[in-house]
């Protein structure tokens, strides 16, 4: 089966297995709700219930597990962010990341020839998405290669390297080597799953999915989520504009998106008014997975923030302990650094009036904090390494020795 793929932006089509447009903005699946209503959903489990907005049916094996992640609230919580938090806990996939949903449909519709003649899958990941596309690889015995920035803490590594995925620490930009994959990768038979190809967001979109089904036949008033290639953030505005298309939903929920503000190229170009998310120079911070100076999708997650009424805000470091710690001493929740930006954004637009007191706001809580604290210490020795000037040789190796 061909998917159309169709620019947000500039509305162009196309049938090929292209993640970007020719205007340079990143493309989604082109996908009909037609009358879709909740009644529609069907017996199956986690993100699978949602099979008639998505392009693949449910698989076997861990794919099938997949979404269906709780959502609570807590009083505590509460007084902390100033008004009524509904917690997503994403940290309950498989592998402790909203990344899985992803993974698991990209996988999937790979091992069903809906990716054309691939030999393998990839991605290019700051770890949370390295471990879930390995992990989903391995279970529907996919080669799989994960590629790396340099500087990656050592447990996160660890983690990734017990699924058995070839590894490799790449010296160079890393927004480079994300466009370098994408444009290299269809010539050695390898589809990388990047945060926000097409597959991807097609999966991701239903944790906002999930929260609106949750709130039915009401919507909740925001989602706030922490933001950073702009996937995710993506796949939460494309869901809400298939149930409003739908009919699903009476009104749409206000996007808000949180960085951290030592690395807040979306934020800063929502509080410049500006059109287009451009690069900045990012900073050290807590929140690793996030801190993307260079986002793919940063001018679509810019555009869902504004066109829903939300906006995108920077939090700093101070901030986001406050968070995390609040979240496991008042709550009995871990996440990861992150994650806790979706709290510490909430206070803070609480605090300046974006969200009332009184409204209902569920907080996308991205990972598990527990990766970290439990690594495995089982790295491989054989890690690879190569500068990013010779990927395309390391990637003819790669698929050469596959075959």
């Amino acid at each position: 089966m061909t998917h159309t793929r169709v620019c947000y932006d500039c509305g162009a089509r196309t049938t090929a297995p292209a993640a970007r447009c020719d205007c340079g903005e990143p493309l989604w699946l082109d996908t009909d709700p037609g009358t879709f209503d909740w009644d529609d959903v069907s017996d199956e489990p986690g993100m699978w219930r949602y099979e008639s907005l998505l392009p693949v049916s449910r698989p076997a094996g861990l794919s099938a597990a997949a979404g269906g992640t709780p959502m609570v609230s807590d009083a505590s919580i509460d007084a902390v962010a100033g008004t009524n938090v509904h917690l997503k806990l994403e940290g309950e996939h498989p592998t402790g990341s909203f990344k899985d949903r992803g993974s698991a449909l990209g996988i999937a519709a790979v091992a069903r020839g809906l990716a054309g003649d691939v030999s393998a899958v990839g991605t290019v990941s700051h770890g949370n998405m390295a471990m879930s596309t390995a992990a989903f690889a391995a279970a529907a015995d996919l080669p799989c290669l994960v590629l790396v920035p340099d500087d990656i803490p050592p447990e996160r590594l660890d983690v990734i390297d017990q699924f058995d995925p070839t590894s490799v620490t790449v010296a160079g930009d890393y927004g480079r080597l994300y466009e370098q994959t994408l444009e290299r990768g269809p010539d050695h038979g390898i589809v990388f799953l990047n945060s926000d190809v097409p597959l991807r967001v097609e999966g991701q979109k239903t944790t906002a999915l999930e929260i609106c089904e949750a709130f039915a036949p009401d919507t909740p008033d925001a989602l706030v989520m922490p933001v950073s290639s702009g996937g995710h953030a993506s796949g939460a505005w494309k869901a809400l504009r298939e149930l409003s298309e739908a009919g699903a939903i009476d009104r749409i929920p206000a996007l808000y998106f949180v960085q951290a503000a030592a690395c807040s190229p979306i934020a800063d170009a929502f509080e410049a008014d500006a059109d287009e998310v451009t690069r900045v120079v990012g900073g050290e911070t807590i929140a690793y997975s996030i801190a993307n100076p260079d986002p793919p999708s940063g001018t679509r997650a810019l555009r869902a923030a504004r066109e829903t009424g939300g906006a995108v805000v920077a939090v700093d470091d101070d901030a986001i302990r406050t968070a995390q710690r609040a979240l496991a001493v008042d709550a009995g929740i871990t996440v990861e650094p992150s994650s806790a930006t979706a709290l510490a954004g909430i206070q803070q637009l609480v605090e300046r009036g974006d969200i009332d007191s009184d409204d209902h706001v569920t907080a996308v809580l991205t990972g598990t904090g527990l990766k970290e604290a439990s690594a495995s210490g089982t790295r491989s020795p054989s890690t690879d390494h190569v500068e990013l000037a010779n990927l395309e040789d390391y990637l003819t190796g790669f698929t050469s020795t596959d075959d």
